[in-house]
């Protein structure tokens, strides 16, 4: 057996169980409403990003203030706005009493009522929003 602490040396052990440690604590203290801020954060972060050479920053106001939630039976729904055409940005899954999906799972539109049902594009749940783009989710990770 292959004794860690030799190979790696001590220090790096320590920090490796410390970032564990805290990633694991993250994920716990993510609650749903500090997710969907984050969420809408990553989305107009990703916007800003592609038009930071722009110096309107107006353009990045208005499409951060048009960003909405729009809560149903069983998703909530992320619209933006561009102009004056609004679209679906994705869906979030609400509870865990979906049979294919869990709680916080991102799925794509397929329509401007309905999300597609093939898998989850990513999970607010789990803090891990490298996967956001402000034109919607990206596809299949």
């Amino acid at each position: 057996m292959v004794d860690l602490y030799k190979v790696f040396g001590l220090d790096y052990i320590r920090i490796l169980c410390h970032y564990i440690n805290m990633k694991n604590a993250m994920e716990k203290d993510m609650n749903f409403e500090n997710a969907l801020t984050e969420l809408h954060r990553s989305i107009v972060t990703d916007f800003a990003r592609k038009y930071s050479e722009d110096d309107d920053q107006t353009r990045v106001i208005e499409f951060a203030e048009s960003i909405e939630f729009e809560e149903g039976r069983k998703y909530i729904k992320v619209t933006k706005k561009l102009g004056n055409q609004t679209m679906v940005w994705g869906f979030i899954v609400k509870g865990d009493n979906d049979k294919l999906f869990r709680e916080g799972d991102i799925l794509k539109a397929a329509s401007w009522a309905a999300p597609a049902r093939n898998k989850p594009r990513g999970n607010i749940l789990r803090g891990d929003f490298s996967w956001v783009r402000w034109t919607g989710p990206q596809y299949l990770q």
